[in-house]
C-alpha cells in the first residue's frame, strides 16, 4: 500500500471514531440516521452538484444497480450499529464490528475479485483482528458475558457488532467494486447514495412528524457533526480503494480503533484503558504490516 493511501487512510480513521462517538452519544435510532442524511444531503450539495453535472450523464444501468445496491447496504449497517449503541456498549459494538467487517472484506476481495496478499499481509490482518478482540475485551469480554449482570448487554453487543460487520464487508465489496472496476466518483457515490438511503429512511420521520421533531431539538447538534464529517472519512477511504488493494485498506480502516480505543474510553467511561492501549498497539503494528506487504 502506497504512503497516499495510508495517509488517506489514517486520516479517514480519526474522522470515523469521531463520528462513531457522536453517534453513540447522540442515542438515536434510524430518524437520527434521516437527521444525518439530511445534513449531508444540504451541506454537500454544491460538491455533489458540480461533480453530477459532469459525471452522471456517462452512468448506465450497471453503475445506478450498484449505487442502489450500496445505498441499500449502508443503511442497513447504519441503522444496526446505532441500535447496537443503544443496546450496549461503544467499546463491544464497535470493536467487533470493526473488526469481522475487514477480516470478511479481505476474504472476498482474495477469493472473488482476485487480489494478492503477502505472508505479511496476513500477519498484519492477524493484528488488526486480535488488536480489535483485545479493545473489545478480550479474555473478559468472555468472562463478562457469564455474569447475570452484564451477560445480556455482552451478548447483545457482540450479536449487533458482528452483525454490523457483515454489513461492512458487504459494502466495501460492492464500493469497491464500484470505484476500482466501474471507476464511478467516490465523492458521488457517497452523495447520490445519500438520496436513496433517504428513501428508505424517510417514513421513519413521516409516520410522527411531532416526536421526530422533539427528537431533532434533542439531537441536532450530533447529527451536524455526523452529517457533515462523516462522509469525509469514507470518502478518503473510497480514494484509497482505488490506488490500494482492498484486501489491505480494508483491515488498515482499522486505525480508527486506535483513536476510539482512547476516545471511546475517555468520553463514554467504557473499558479498560491497559487492554485498550495494548489492542490499539496490535492494530498499529497491524496496519504498517498492510502497508508494507
Amino acid at each position: 500500500m502506497s504512503f497516499n493511501a495510508l495517509a488517506l487512510v489514517l486520516i479517514a480513521g480519526l474522522i470515523h471514531a469521531c463520528w462513531n462517538i457522536a453517534a453513540k452519544k447522540a442515542g438515536g435510532d434510524a430518524r437520527f440516521a434521516t437527521f444525518t442524511g439530511l445534513v449531508m444531503a444540504v451541506v454537500w450539495a454544491p460538491l455533489g452538484i458540480w461533480l453530477g453535472i459532469e459525471e452522471l450523464p456517462r452512468w448506465g444501468l450497471t453503475e445506478w444497480l450498484v449505487l442502489c445496491a450500496s445505498a441499500l447496504l449502508h443503511t442497513v449497517y447504519y441503522v444496526t450499529l446505532l441500535r447496537g449503541y443503544r443496546k450496549a456498549d461503544l467499546t463491544v459494538v464497535y470493536p467487533l464490528a470493526r473488526g469481522s467487517g475487514p477480516l470478511l472484506s479481505s476474504l472476498v476481495a482474495v477469493v472473488l475479485l482476485g487480489e494478492q496478499i503477502s505472508a505479511l499481509g496476513l500477519a498484519g490482518i492477524a493484528g488488526v483482528v486480535g488488536g480489535v478482540f483485545l479493545i473489545a475485551g478480550g479474555p473478559g469480554l468472555w468472562r463478562a458475558s457469564h455474569e447475570p449482570s452484564k451477560r445480556q448487554r455482552v451478548r447483545k453487543g457482540m450479536i449487533y457488532g458482528l452483525l454490523t460487520g457483515a454489513f461492512i464487508a458487504s459494502y466495501t465489496v460492492v464500493d469497491g467494486y464500484a470505484v476500482k472496476l466501474l471507476l464511478m466518483s467516490p465523492i458521488l457515490l457517497d452523495y447520490i447514495g445519500n438520496f436513496v438511503r433517504l428513501v428508505f429512511l424517510l417514513p421513519t420521520v413521516l409516520r410522527d412528524v411531532p416526536a421526530a421533531a422533539v427528537l431533532w431539538r434533542r439531537q441536532w447538534k450530533y447529527a451536524l457533526v455526523v452529517g457533515i464529517i462523516s462522509p469525509v472519512s469514507y470518502v478518503l477511504v473510497l480514494y484509497a480503494m482505488k490506488t490500494a488493494p482492498l484486501s489491505h485498506v480494508a483491515p488498515a480502516r482499522e486505525v480508527s480503533m486506535l483513536f476510539a480505543a482512547l476516545l471511546g474510553g475517555h468520553l463514554l467511561g467504557e473499558g479498560e484503558r491497559k487492554l485498550r492501549l495494548l489492542g490499539a498497539a496490535c492494530i498499529g503494528a497491524g496496519v504498517m504490516a498492510l502497508a508494507l506487504g
